[in-house]
């Protein structure tokens, strides 16, 4: 898959939109929420399939990059496909493209709305990849479009500001159709977007919001008021979702929303891997996922050490990143990276300004700071998904 294309990413629809329609996947036999946004992407997926599982329907979820396995990225009702069913797919898309060069995550998202279409489906989840306006998952014709949160990132593909990002962000929305804006303090183009589309648009803290109490949160939308226990994944994500799924037209009942938040999970969003020492890996790999982190950090107290081991990729903002640990982290271990996006930790200790310890691999810093700890210390792994996803690896391997 990776040698088909010249380039990993090449952002337009025209390729992709192409075998789409040879495929038949340009529509599905299913209600359809495309979800886009900076970051909270994986997490309000997570969330609303989990509420939609409670209720009884059959739910897919496409997201991405999977974190040890490819087969992560396809789930229907939680389960990954068999090896033998993305086979099947492959081979489908592989005829079907005839001449025209697909990239990775192209091939991946025909191969995954092949295997959809044929799941018999009442939801399907569509995460956006990158952008949202010219990525793959676009040539689908959504019931409702999600944006959770715009920050910079990808500037290169994207634009160098926020209102630039906004407009590919928006790209998904569809004319006639419910288009969600979870970013509390959005850019005037997510509107002006979704009004020269014709959405039919609803922000967070005017449409709909969401209202943290001592012991819970009141949600307040569409005729709707609930109160509810705090959920273990990020609560602006949750507000977001519940707005998404009241524009879905579907029945839902309150037992179901509660159900479904209190279960919902992710891996790799501030995942516990163990204890005595405290263990934590989370994917926040820009300076607006690395402030959530800080934020949920600050609500955990370490009566230790708290050290950091850190990976990234160069193209990342490392400097605006790291800075938001500062100041919590009492030891920093940074890991190069490999593969040609991958920062050095020279790079990483040039970004970072402060003292810390340089490593060849995630594992060698992984290993050097538990090495390190005592039992009340904690560890924190974060700086991309492949950071997260060597130590995941090394964990299981040795579980196993």
């Amino acid at each position: 898959m990776e040698a088909i294309h010249p380039a990993n990413i090449d952002m337009g629809l025209t390729r992709v939109g192409e075998v789409a329609r040879r495929l038949g996947v340009t529509t599905l036999p299913c209600k359809v929420i495309t979800v886009g946004g900076t970051n909270g992407k994986g997490t309000s997926c997570a969330m609303a399939a989990s509420i939609l599982m409670a209720q009884g329907y059959r739910v897919g979820v496409y997201s991405s990059p999977h974190l040890l396995r490819f087969t992560e990225r396809v789930r229907v009702n939680g389960t990954e496909l068999a090896d033998q069913a993305h086979c099947e797919a492959f081979a489908a898309v592989e005829t079907a493209r005839g001449d025209i060069s697909l990239t990775f995550f192209e091939f991946a998202t025909l191969a995954a709305l092949w295997q959809f279409a044929r799941a018999n489906l009442d939801v399907l989840l569509l995460e956006v990849g990158l952008g949202g306006r010219l990525d793959a998952t676009n040539v689908v014709e959504s019931d409702v479009a999600v944006t959770t949160s715009i920050a910079l990132d990808h500037c290169d593909w994207l634009g160098d500001t926020r209102e630039r990002v906004a407009v590919e962000k928006a790209g998904i929305y569809r004319a006639g159709k419910p288009a969600i804006s979870g970013e509390p303090e959005p850019p005037a183009t997510i509107a002006s977007e979704a009004m020269r589309i014709g959405a039919h648009l609803r922000q967070v803290g005017h449409d709909f919001r969401g209202e943290t109490r001592e012991l819970g949160w009141d949600y307040h939308g569409l005729n709707t008021y609930l109160n509810l226990p705090l959920p273990s994944l990020p609560l602006m994500n949750a507000v977001t979702v519940l707005a998404a799924l009241e524009s879905l037209d579907l029945p839902l009942g309150e037992a179901a929303i509660r159900e479904g938040l209190a279960s919902a999970t992710l891996a790799g969003r501030l995942q516990l891997l163990q204890q005595s020492p405290t263990v934590y890996v989370d994917v926040a790999h820009n300076p607006h996922s690395a402030a959530y982190l800080a934020k949920r950090l600050r609500q955990m107290p370490c009566a230790g050490v708290r050290r950091a081991v850190v990976g990234m990729l160069k193209d990342k903002d490392m400097a605006g990143s790291l800075a938001e640990l500062k100041g919590l982290i009492g030891q920093w271990h940074l890991a190069t990276l490999g593969g040609p996006r991958g920062a050095s930790a020279s790079q990483l200790q040039l970004a970072l300004g402060e003292e810390a310890t340089c490593h060849d691999s995630v594992m060698e810093a992984y290993r050097l700071a538990l090495a390190q700890s005592d039992p009340l210390d904690m560890v924190i792994v974060f700086g991309s998904f492949y950071t997260v996803a060597d130590v995941l690896a090394g964990h299981e391997q040795k579980e196993s």
